[in-house]
């Protein structure tokens, strides 16, 4: 499953890219699977999504499928499909 991802602030510098479209092989995927994999993929990503036990988002970064927070849906655990577009926003952007 192909899946538009988002980046913002230092996530963007770290991937090259404002958004991709990035393969998930999961069925079906989920924000965790999603977050797992493009830590992998962009080695600088590397511990900037996830927490360090996998269990919860690193920081306070925040993750948005559908401009909904995931922290208000199932967390890592919320599914997505085709159309889901994920947006990944550092905890301190702006200004």
């Amino acid at each position: 499953m192909q899946l538009e991802c988002v980046f913002f602030g230092p996530f963007r510098d770290a991937v090259g890219e404002k958004s991709v479209y990035h393969e998930v092989d999961a069925e079906p995927a989920t924000v965790g699977d999603l977050l797992a994999d493009l830590e992998v993929t962009y080695s600088d990503l590397e511990g900037e999504l996830l927490a360090d036990d996998e269990k919860g988002l690193a920081g306070d970064t925040v993750v948005t499928v559908d401009e909904r927070n995931v922290g208000h849906l199932d967390g890592l655990e919320t599914e997505l499909d085709e159309a889901s577009v994920v947006r990944m926003i550092p905890s301190v952007y702006g200004g």
